[in-house]
């Protein structure tokens, strides 16, 4: 039995995990007017970044299309593939799972299954690194997917945002409060935990972070940590490790630029983290 893994490109996960495991990323789509982009292969980060202030239209995203899902669940299957995991952002932030159920019903020469990884960024990242080590290691679906369950219950991402101008531009918060909101200097956190995304509010950006800190010390001993940003400025991302260095496990650490397709959204200087909690 040989089982391979896709998922899509908000996953965030480095490039070498991903070549090292032969995981399938499925790119979304990033618009800017009539200009479209596939994440990750027609445009940088750095790039996206770089231009998102000024961009004339402010972007917009989209999922993949049925047959981009189907081509590369054929593609694996052609590789020796017998079953096929397909994890991706959870379906309380977007439509990626639907069209991915669609295309896993139409397969026929090989098995597909879809899971919600109720997450986002590297908290589905860190799913996917999981499945991908247990197939690796000649794990059975069954056991890869307990595991799964019980990972998931384990995973928190949160993170404080810079600005609330790019909820306002992308039509995610009505552009009156937001305005009101950034005269009082409110700085949101948001949070997601088991599909159930959530927001806390805060005066200030130094108090946004120590609120952060406080949210990762709450949860006890780690299993897996990353720093998560939206293409912070080096200062301010080496302030936060700064921060953050005595709150922090003695292990290696993740430092990864979250994906446009969400960036978009929440702008640019975001700060927090995607954990798992160490098992009971």
């Amino acid at each position: 039995m040989t089982i391979r893994i896709v998922t899509d490109s908000t996953c965030d996960l480095p490039t070498n995990i991903i070549n090292k495991y032969g995981i399938h990323v499925v790119p979304l789509y990033i618009n800017t007017g009539r200009q479209g982009y596939l994440d990750g292969v027609d445009i940088t980060r750095d790039e996206f970044y770089t231009r998102l202030p000024d961009f004339p239209e402010h972007p917009t995203t989209a999922v993949p299309s049925i047959g981009r899902f189907t081509a590369a669940y054929n593609t694996l299957a052609d590789e020796g593939a017998t079953e096929i995991l397909s994890i991706h952002i959870s379906a309380a932030l977007s439509g990626v799972m639907d069209v991915a159920r669609v295309a896993a019903e139409s397969m026929e020469n090989v098995r597909v299954t879809v899971i919600d990884s109720h997450q986002l960024s590297l908290g589905t990242g860190f799913l996917v690194q999981t499945a991908a080590e247990m197939a690796a290691a000649g794990k059975s679906v069954a056991e890869i997917m307990a595991a799964l369950r019980s990972q998931i219950e384990r995973t928190h991402v949160f993170a404080a945002l810079d600005t609330l101008e790019f909820l306002k531009r992308s039509g995610r918060m009505n552009k009156y409060v937001a305005n009101f909101a950034s005269i009082l200097q409110i700085k949101p956190i948001l949070t997601m935990y088991n599909g159930k995304p959530g927001t806390e509010r805060v005066r200030t950006r130094d108090r946004a972070i120590k609120r952060v800190l406080e949210m990762l010390d709450s949860f006890g001993r780690l299993e897996k940590i990353a720093i998560v940003h939206t293409h912070a400025t080096i200062d301010r991302l080496n302030e936060f490790k700064e921060i953050a260095a005595k709150h922090l496990p003695k292990v290696d650490i993740l430092i990864e630029d979250i994906t446009p397709v969400i960036g978009a959204h929440i702008g640019p200087n975001a700060l927090g983290f995607a954990i798992v909690t160490a098992a009971d």
